[in-house]
């Protein structure tokens, strides 16, 4: 392996016993360039060609009041998988609010734990003094990787090549574009949703292969809402409206605390891809949030629709996490939501909602063949938590045709990141490839990239590549095929 390593930033963060900013969640400030990686274990598979990148919340600088690991600075961590050769990059992402706490050499926004005072400055996101640390999500379109930010701030453009920094991306907004954009292989599409305190509160557009914004439209919700994810199918995409949002009266006072609605249902909102504001269309469900769906489709009628229903959006602070940290860490233990791989079918004729669990199992981040997106497909990839901690340990893949399933556990100390599906180079069938992932070891206190041959899920790794550093637990990823990144869809 050869090695770069490129000037440091600067930090003002010290030692902490915060448990979000230490074992794998411990932040890394170095970025690297790094060249024929070394593999630890099997063989780098030769009929895959592409790029895998994951997001990460990385703090650089002492908060300002109280860290939420959902404050931390954007950090791309990529793979380029090519001819059995894996090469490895790493970037903050310089968004506007990075390069001026860069500058200032210290904090300047407060986080998602602290009131609107504590910040220094205004917040560059939709929703308060909230610095936009586009740390949430990553896709490739157009070209180029995109990062965005669950609380709706600007979207960033990176080299797929080099990591080099592209600047705002020119189609984003006033409002601001929400992480969970959406990307359709097949036209090569961007679909995105905002939201805001403000009316309509909510907007959806379609961005087209060549980044022009070609569609933008008002979707009305009665107040403040907090989705979070979208999805589509070939013809319409499905927005959402859930019982779960801020409190109307302290949000009046500044305050922003989510709360349950009782007696509130969800509604899942469906609009023709380029339809206007009058054919939004809503469907009743049983009261939930969802955080990530999985996809759609449309089956005669009915639209299909698969995600992760929560059976207790709002959870008590967790009993035994270390002191003042119960209420945080509940919000970030699957095993507090509770979410259950979940189907609902929406009549367009009718207007009949139908729904049910597919699985009992705790489950959430999970994947799929991205070319069967809108589309009718039939193998699903979702992770499994460690209680409490927000880390994988294990994924399970469903065969949501015949109702089969299988589980890959990791061992004790070793934690994934959100694995995104690989085809093979010519694919034969809709599972004819690898699940990738990042992998955290904290008994070796490194960090590998590993591939799963999807045909034999169960019997673990194929290939397991060394990285130069452990890296930080992150949130989102993606897989882009070489071919993707330079035409811009999947022909066929």
């Amino acid at each position: 392996m050869k090695m770069e390593r490129l000037p440091p930033v600067r930090t003002s963060l010290g030692p902490s016993n915060h448990p979000y900013m230490t074992g794998p969640w411990t932040p890394l400030h170095e970025e690297v360039d790094a060249t024929d990686l070394q593999v630890i274990e099997g063989t780098i598979p030769t009929d895959i060609d592409g790029i895998y990148v994951r997001n990460t919340e990385n703090p650089v600088h002492q908060a300002l009041g109280r860290y939420h690991p959902f404050d931390g600075d954007g950090m791309l961590h990529m793979i380029s998988i090519q001819n059995g050769r894996a090469d490895y990059r790493n970037r903050f992402v310089r968004t506007r609010g990075f390069q001026a706490e860069q500058e200032a050499g210290q904090a300047l926004w407060g986080g998602l734990m602290d009131g609107p005072d504590v910040s220094l400055r205004p917040g560059y996101g939709c929703h308060g003094g909230l610095k936009d640390s586009s740390s949430t999500d990553v896709v490739v379109h157009g070209g180029k990787i995109v990062s965005t930010f669950y609380q709706c701030g600007e979207a960033y453009w990176l080299d797929p090549d080099t990591l080099e920094q592209g600047g705002v991306a020119s189609w984003g907004p006033l409002d601001g574009v929400s992480a969970h954009t959406k990307i359709d292989e097949a036209t090569g599409e961007l679909l995105f949703f905002n939201y805001s305190k403000s009316a309509p509160h909510m907007h959806y557009g379609v961005v087209d292969r060549h980044g022009k914004l070609v569609h933008y439209v008002p979707t009305p919700t009665p107040g403040p809402r907090l989705p979070h994810d979208m999805v589509f199918t070939t013809n319409y995409s499905i927005l959402n409206d859930l019982p779960v949002f801020w409190d109307q009266d302290l949000l009046r006072k500044g305050v922003h605390a989510v709360r349950a609605h009782p007696g509130i249902p969800s509604r899942f909102g469906i609009i023709p891809r380029y339809g206007d504001t009058k054919d939004l269309r809503w469907f009743e469900a049983e009261p939930t949030y969802v955080l990530h769906f999985l996809n759609a489709y449309e089956d005669g009628d009915e639209i299909v629709m698969d995600g992760y229903f929560q059976e207790n959006p709002t959870p008590r602070p967790l009993a035994d996490a270390p002191d003042g940290f119960g209420h945080m860490m509940a919000f970030l233990d699957e095993h507090s939501f509770r979410p259950k791989l979940h189907r609902w079918r929406f009549n367009l004729k009718t207007g009949e909602t139908r729904e049910h669990h597919m699985d009992d199992r705790i489950l959430e981040f999970g994947m799929f063949n991205q070319r069967y997106a809108g589309k009718p497909y039939r193998y699903a990839y979702s992770t499994k938590t460690k209680p409490g901690w927000f880390l994988f340990n294990g994924y399970v893949k469903h065969d949501l045709e015949t109702g089969e399933s299988w589980a890959l556990d990791l061992p004790e100390g070793r934690y994934a990141s959100e694995s995104p599906f690989v085809p093979r180079i010519g694919a034969k069938d809709e599972d004819d490839g690898y699940l990738i992932s990042f992998i955290i070891d904290e008994n070796t206190q490194t960090s590998e990239c590993i591939l799963v041959d999807c045909k034999r899920f169960s019997e673990g790794p194929v290939v397991r590549i060394a990285l130069p550093h452990k890296i930080s637990s992150g949130t989102h990823s993606v897989w882009a095929d070489r071919a993707f990144i330079r035409d811009g869809l999947i022909a066929g």
